[in-house]
């Protein structure tokens, strides 16, 4: 990438520290096709209007190739086939217990992978960046995404909420941050015991790391957790925002039988994990698909976490926000080889992503150098260790607060 940065701050491609909010007022989503509104107060960066940004980038960028899509569909899939295979087959009779045990720990690792990869196909799809065609593309991501039970249509439908209110405070749909008042709340439900002298024990925050990565999807699809307040579509109990069920207030009633459909693909993968288990044993299954299964929304966990929690990253009141300023308020990293050939540049290329998801992946990388001079400033990349950017942001990026430099934009307290 061409912008340079260290772990511990985000650096602009000029060299300097990225500036991270800005006023401005957007009362309704800003679509696309619309200009994003610039800072009244004068305070803080002037956003350009997503016109601007998108006339920026080549218009090829903007043309998926079906063919080129389905090549890489049958190249992860042919991946995760063999290495399946060849688990299966090998590593059963490795005599000794300690090599069995470090075979079946680096399959699951390697597999997870491949199997992420896999996923971010689906992710295109359900963006519209893997063809022109719409039913292909359904197809496609409904079948990817239900082989990794992962629910396509629930998921596409809040995601795509998730990209049109990004950095919102109210109406984002992942990892909307707690605020002041909220540690307030809670400290007066723990009957004022200072919670906060135990959180920073760091045995306290490992184990609730590793809560968050190994369960942090799974509450996600069940409780909305991390979503903002205001980021339901329907009235409903607080138990009913479930991604698997028709009538969930997630979800607009139109949209009920596509939940159903996602649903369809869950039990059917289900079914053919339980006759498998029949045949090979629940612990063979579950060291050939469970494991890599952690492993995948591990990965999908901690990207998303990292693309929109950082110490230099705004989110914004509902009176300041603007599409821009929300797409902006992400951060892209280089992720190396794993991140360019088997991540399809996710983690590389997901500030364009944010802009114009129907970007497809392997134009991204164009199209983030189209728009770098342009943004300027307002682009945001980050070079060094992903694991260590995880434990750091984790432990010091616990709740936001308004910047007073910045009316409308909250920053991470202390940092």
């Amino acid at each position: 990438m061409a912008a340079t940065t260290t772990t511990t701050t985000t650096t602009t491609r000029r060299g300097r520290k990225a500036s991270i909010s800005a006023t401005g007022a957007a009362p309704a989503p800003i679509p696309q096709n619309v200009k994003a509104q610039q800072p009244s107060s004068g305070s803080g960066p002037e956003y350009p209007d997503i016109q601007t940004i998108r006339d920026a980038i080549p218009a090829h960028c903007f043309e998926p190739s079906t063919l080129r899509s389905l090549g890489y569909v049958v190249r992860d899939v042919a991946m995760a086939s063999a290495l399946g295979w060849a688990a299966l087959t090998y590593v059963p009779s490795i005599e000794n217990p300690l090599l069995r045990t470090a075979a079946w720990i680096v399959y699951g690792y390697v597999q997870g992978l491949i199997c992420t990869g896999i996923w971010i196909l689906a992710h295109e799809a359900g963006h519209g960046a893997f063809s022109v065609h719409r039913n292909l593309n359904d197809v496609v991501g409904w079948a990817l995404h239900s082989a990794l039970l992962v629910p396509y249509f629930s998921w596409k439908f809040s995601h795509h909420r998730h990209h049109r209110f990004t950095g919102h405070m109210e109406k984002d749909m992942a990892f909307v941050p707690h605020t002041a008042a909220d540690r307030k709340k809670r400290r007066l439900a723990d009957l004022y015991l200072d919670r906060e002298l135990f959180e920073d024990v760091p045995v306290v925050q490992l184990f609730k790391l590793l809560a968050h990565q190994l369960a942090g999807w799974q509450a996600y699809l069940l409780f909305n957790v991390s979503a903002g307040s205001k980021s339901k579509q329907r009235e409903g109990s607080w138990w009913r925002v479930s991604h698997f069920e028709p009538t969930s207030a997630v979800f607009r009633p139109s949209e009920a039988v596509y939940i159903a459909l996602s649903d369809l693909g869950l039990a059917l993968v289900s079914g053919v994990l339980y006759w498998a288990s029949t045949i090979l044993g629940w612990k063979t299954v579950f060291l050939l698909y469970g494991v890599p299964y952690f492993w995948v929304h591990h990965w999908l966990v901690a990207i998303t976490y990292l693309h929109h929690t950082h110490p230099e990253v705004p989110h914004f009141e509902a009176d300041s926000w603007t599409f821009v300023k929300g797409a902006l308020a992400t951060v892209d990293r280089d992720f190396g080889f794993v991140g360019r050939h088997l991540f399809h540049g996710i983690i590389d290329t997901h500030v364009v992503h944010h802009l114009f998801p129907r970007i497809p992946f392997y134009k991204a990388e164009e199209a983030t150098e189209a728009i770098k001079p342009l943004l300027g400033d307002l682009y945001r990349c980050e070079k060094g260790s992903f694991i260590g950017s995880l434990w750091k942001t984790f432990t010091k990026c616990k709740y936001v607060e308004a910047d007073p430099a910045v009316p409308g934009a909250l920053k991470w307290a202390g940092l």
